[in-house]
């Protein structure tokens, strides 16, 4: 089979240490151009990927190059125009999170995916985690029971240290759009997206003044479910944390290390399945697992996960969250 030509628009950290790194593990898709308005920059990535076709422009790319499928690792103030582009240019696209800086950027970059019966997917990575794949699939088959509570909490420094991540206009948010949007696509996912009753976030600027360097929100869900979110760049640790863990009424199931522990006549039993990686491997995992689904989307092997559909209702429910820490106060979702 023809090897599927991806094209990559924006060359920063995720693009330079995920995506085009991955490339060269995977069989049946080659990057086969690239873009990027710093000129530096384009030149140095393309030689050291032997990308010979590049841009400056993205519209360029779009024009002469022969890609059929596109990542766009932009700043998040530029996805839409440059997703809508995409997709109106009859390419495929997956696009790293947030989706858009709002939800009616979102939605119009959606809806131009369904008038060209396009396939588009956000960059939720933490769906392709191995451990946390396990963790969904555990849960699905019923070894806790009923999951109703579940608890999320990730503590590190923050994704870029690029000028534009640290602007609101450009980035969309702070640590919430960071790491929170991440943790509460995954709480939804793996309690089966349950609909959202209401939502109560506060926020803290703790070393930032524009943007929110520690967010904490308490989520209600239908079926009497409930989220407890923790995300920061910010908060004093020995090191970095990243924990989900997920109580059922026969049980429960944790991350970091992976624990399953679950409740029988005699007591609580640990039934933690064997898993060679560490936490470290299973990110790393996540993002080649990530492209390896979009890449079989686009050819018809697999259906498409993590869609733009999936991403609106994620920046609504963030826009709720930055509207409750605003006001002081819990806001119910229609």
């Amino acid at each position: 089979m023809e090897k599927l030509r991806v094209g990559v628009i924006g060359l920063g950290t995720i693009a330079q240490l995920v995506h085009l790194p991955n490339f060269s593990r995977i069989r049946n898709a080659e990057v086969t151009a690239v873009a990027e308005i710093k000129s530096h920059r384009l030149q140095l990535i393309a030689d050291k990927f032997g990308i010979n076709q590049k841009f400056k422009n993205y519209k360029d790319l779009l024009d002469k190059s022969d890609v059929d499928a596109v990542i766009i690792s932009t700043p998040t103030s530029q996805h839409k125009e440059i997703a809508i582009a995409c997709l109106n240019a009859n390419k495929d696209v997956l696009i790293e999170k947030p989706i858009a800086l709002n939800y009616g950027e979102a939605k119009a970059i959606t809806e131009a995916a369904i008038k060209n019966e396009r396939k588009l997917m956000v960059g939720m990575n933490l769906r392709f985690r191995p451990d946390l794949m396990l963790i969904r699939t555990l849960i699905n088959a019923g070894e806790i029971g009923e999951p109703f509570f579940l608890k999320c909490n990730w503590v590190r420094r923050q994704s870029s240290s690029e000028n534009w991540f640290m602007k609101r206009e450009e980035a969309g948010g702070g640590v919430l759009f960071d790491l929170g949007i991440h943790l509460l696509d995954i709480a939804l996912w793996l309690l089966n997206n349950p609909p959202v009753i209401s939502v109560s976030t506060q926020n803290y600027y703790h070393n930032l003044k524009e943007l929110e360097d520690t967010s904490v929100s308490f989520i209600r869900c239908s079926k009497s479910s409930i989220i407890n979110l923790e995300a920061s760049w910010s908060l004093v640790e020995e090191k970095d944390v990243f924990d989900i863990t997920v109580y059922g009424s026969k049980g429960s199931i944790s991350t970091t290390p992976l624990k399953i522990y679950k409740r029988i006549a005699e007591g609580n039993i640990d039934l933690k399945p064997s898993l060679a990686d560490n936490a470290s491997q299973f990110f790393k995992k996540s993002y080649l697992n990530e492209l390896k689904s979009f890449i079989g989307a686009v050819r018809g092997l697999n259906p498409l996960f993590s869609s733009g559909n999936e991403a609106i209702e994620l920046l609504k429910l963030s826009e709720a969250m930055y509207k409750s820490a605003k006001q002081g106060k819990e806001i119910k979702i229609n």
